[in-house]
């Protein structure tokens, strides 16, 4: 038997001869019969039906519910022993069986099915977790005893319709799964071609043997209009002929729609294009199925196929066509890019920046678009005060040097570097004894010189005389020399002021030669800065300008000063040139000391915005382009 109609006859017969009095086992045997011989869903479920039916005793109806839906809903399978009869009595005890997902029994109400009492047995069908249908009896009273054996023989009877949900569930993995290996050596087929056109032919040439498509053409948009690089068997073709145009106008469809388009549409939601209903019928094809082809998020090609006999491509086909479709997008799209020139990645990058800006989609580069046209618009019309950054270094405006008055060695050294001092405090003492000898010596010789000279000036040696005169006042000299000597040996002060360099405190007892510098002292209220300014930036800073210094000792404050010098020499500094420009502070304060160092700011004059933040970067540019210039 060849359909669900002639099993349902087959069954009513068996049904009919058991009434007349023949054999239940023959009823069966025909059941069985039409089960074994079922060739679809329908056919097993009916004969599946009936033979459950024949095993309970006193069956007033049944009703097999199985799902599968778009919308998780169930619709009935199989009508028991009438198929046009209304079961719809029997619908509360399915919709329990599914909902608590285990067997239920329920009273019938008297008028239920016509005959009064009874039960409603429904009994839910799940596989792995997933509902596929119910099976629900309406059977005559009976003992509870009775019930658990109904309960059982449906909850065996079902374990054929476990084993044939399984093997569709299969069935349907196992055509997934093949689908994606041949997705996937279609791929590995474009992935051994270096280039990307030959990659193109060679995948279109072998989607044409595997799917038995007479024609299968790749095609790019190019301004709008998708133009055909690639058709299956055809190492060249003309470009302008009317069968490129054809196929490229199907194309222009899916890239306009953005979905496939199949012809002849397998159901009411596919889509179906002008375009592609002339192609089939100008080059007499019996199908075409069109997918966009998409990378980073855009349709940038289409795939289309042909066939001009056999079958319309039925829907596992079509849905490997999209899949082919997915993956095959990013990888010739990625081989296509490879091959753009430098002119042509700028030009394609413009492009899709300005479909981003100004396309229906994006909406958040849109935003961000408009931002900055705002933010430059701005900086392009308002002004701003110009100021040029430079290290900055504060020096007293002098500097006083302590040296070494003879040689000698240091007895004593109380300051150091950075302690505050008053005019004539002790800064260093030096060792005077050796000093203070030598006095003495002389002193004695001035005494017998003058001795001498008295005798002869006695005598009226005039000769001696003249001698000995000489050298009592030479040993004068010396003593005068000596005490000049002995007051230089203390180290002082010559003014208020803070101790810039020198620290003598680890070097008492060591030797010192006449003229080494020992401190360096500047005053506390006299100051100068030292700005280090680049020499692109030199050329703004002129004298009397007015800035603010910020030092990182004195965060917080900002201290003004006015550039009163400007050096002409340049010195280098971490690859750089800068210039000396020298400033004189308006004000300070009592934290201010010199060596302190920071950032100054001068404060150039009104300039547009754009200006001050871009100058830099187009002075670079003019150079490095003059430097490029043969």
């Amino acid at each position: 038997m060849s359909s669900t109609t002639e099993i349902q006859r087959a069954l009513e017969g068996a049904e009919n001869a058991s009434s007349r009095g023949y054999d239940a086992g023959d009823a069966e045997s025909t059941a069985w019969a039409a089960f074994v011989a079922a060739r679809s869903l329908d056919q097993f479920c009916v004969s599946w039906l009936s033979i459950l039916c024949s095993q309970i005793e006193r069956v007033r109806g049944a009703l097999l519910l199985i799902g599968g839906q778009p919308d998780n809903t169930f619709v009935p399978a199989a009508i028991w022993p009438d198929p046009s009869r209304d079961m719809a009595y029997l619908a509360p005890s399915a919709q329990r069986a599914l909902t608590e997902r285990q067997g239920v029994v329920d009273d019938a109400k008297p008028d239920a099915g016509g005959t009064a009492g009874g039960a409603h047995v429904a009994y839910p069908v799940e596989v792995a977790g997933t509902l596929h249908g119910a099976v629900v009896l309406d059977i005559a009273p009976r003992p509870a005893a009775e019930l658990q054996r109904v309960l059982r023989l449906i909850h065996w009877g079902t374990a054929w319709l476990v084993d044939l949900f399984r093997q569709r569930d299969f069935e349907q993995r196992q055509a997934t799964i093949d689908r994606l290996a041949l997705a996937t050596e279609l791929i590995a087929t474009s992935v051994q071609e270096r280039h990307f056109r030959s990659a193109a032919l060679a995948v279109v040439n072998d989607i044409a043997r595997r799917l038995e498509c007479e024609r299968v053409s790749v095609g790019m948009d190019r301004g709008g209009h998708c133009r055909v690089l690639a058709i299956s068997h055809s190492a060249t073709f003309d470009a302008k002929s009317q069968l490129a145009q054809r196929i490229g106008e199907a194309m222009d469809e899916v890239l306009d729609l953005g979905a496939a388009i199949v012809f002849p549409a397998q159901d009411d939601e596919a889509l179906l294009g002008a375009s592609h209903a002339i192609l089939a019928r100008e080059s007499a094809d019996v199908a075409v199925v069109s997918v966009p082809l998409s990378a980073q998020g855009s349709d940038w090609g289409v795939l289309t196929l042909e066939r001009t006999q056999g079958a319309p491509f039925d829907p596992p086909t079509i849905e490997l066509v999209r899949t082919i479709g997915l993956l095959l997008g990013p990888v010739l799209q990625l081989k296509r890019d490879n091959e753009r020139g430098f002119l042509r990645r700028s030009r394609d990058t413009l492009v899709d920046w300005t479909r981003t800006l100004f396309g229906p989609r994006h909406p958040g580069w849109k935003l961000i678009g408009a931002v900055g046209l705002l933010v430059v618009l701005f900086l392009s019309l308002a002004d701003g005060e110009h100021r040029v950054a430079a290290k900055t270094v504060v020096e007293g405006e002098v500097q006083r040097a302590a040296v070494a008055p003879f040689d000698g060695y240091i007895a004593e050294s109380p300051a150091r570097a950075g302690d505050v001092v008053k005019a004539g405090q002790l800064l260093a003492r030096l060792d005077d004894r050796d000093l203070r000898l030598e006095q003495l010596k002389w002193e004695a010789e001035r005494e017998q010189h003058l001795r001498e000279y008295q005798q002869a000036l006695a005598t009226r040696d005039r000769a001696s005389m003249n001698i000995l005169g000489a050298q009592v006042n030479q040993a004068q000299a010396q003593v005068q020399l000596i005490t000049e000597k002995l007051a230089r040996a203390h180290i002082t002060a010559p003014f208020d002021g803070v101790v810039v360099t020198g620290d003598l405190s680890q070097l008492l007892g060591t030797p010192v030669e006449q003229g080494k510098l020992l401190f360096e002292i500047a005053p506390l209220d006299a100051y100068r800065v030292v700005l280090k300014v680049d020499e692109r930036d030199v050329s703004y800073v002129a004298l009397g300008q007015e800035g603010e210094l910020a030092l990182s000792g004195i965060p917080g404050a900002r201290l003004p000063f006015s550039v009163a010098r400007i050096t002409p020499v340049s010195s280098p500094e971490e690859g750089r040139n800068f210039f000396r420009v020298e400033a004189k502070m308006q004000s300070a304060i009592e934290r201010l000391r010199p060596g302190m160092e920071g950032v100054g700011k001068i404060s150039i004059g009104e300039r547009r915005l754009i200006w001050i933040w871009t100058h830099g970067l187009i002075d670079w540019v003019r150079l490095a382009f003059w430097t490029w210039l043969p």
